[in-house]
């Protein structure tokens, strides 16, 4: 029975580790050895901040939602209580949206919301 080696396999997947590791600095992107801990790490950064982003985007929008809203007279939490007062289910992503590219219709909501906490009071 012949002896089998692992060349072919082995070598197409240093190639493919090789080709992930391309644009990485030094010995990053040309031993196997180093590009593979460097491959690997990147993963586990990608797959972190995958989660992170979707954090991060929506502590974006509160506050462009809180500055739109101060300009009015109202802090975040009033407005977001308003909006549920309401059943307005407009999620932060779009509100977030309308103070920059529909300032009209979001000026219209605020009032809205205005005159709901004020006959609530």
């Amino acid at each position: 029975m012949p002896r089998v080696k692992q060349a072919v396999s082995s070598n197409s997947r240093h190639k493919k580790v090789l080709k992930q590791a391309k644009g990485y600095d030094g010995a990053r992107s040309r031993c196997f050895k180093t590009a593979n801990q460097a491959v690997i790490k990147a993963g586990q950064y990608a797959y972190r901040d995958r989660k992170q982003n979707k954090r991060q985007f929506r502590k974006l929008w509160c506050l462009r939602i809180n500055a739109a809203v101060r300009l009015h007279g109202l802090n975040y939490s009033q407005f977001i209580h308003g909006l549920k007062r309401l059943n307005i289910e407009l999620d932060r992503k779009v509100l977030a949206e309308m103070v920059f590219h529909n300032s009209v219709s979001f000026n219209f909501i605020i009032n809205e919301v205005k005159s709901s906490l004020r006959l609530a009071s």
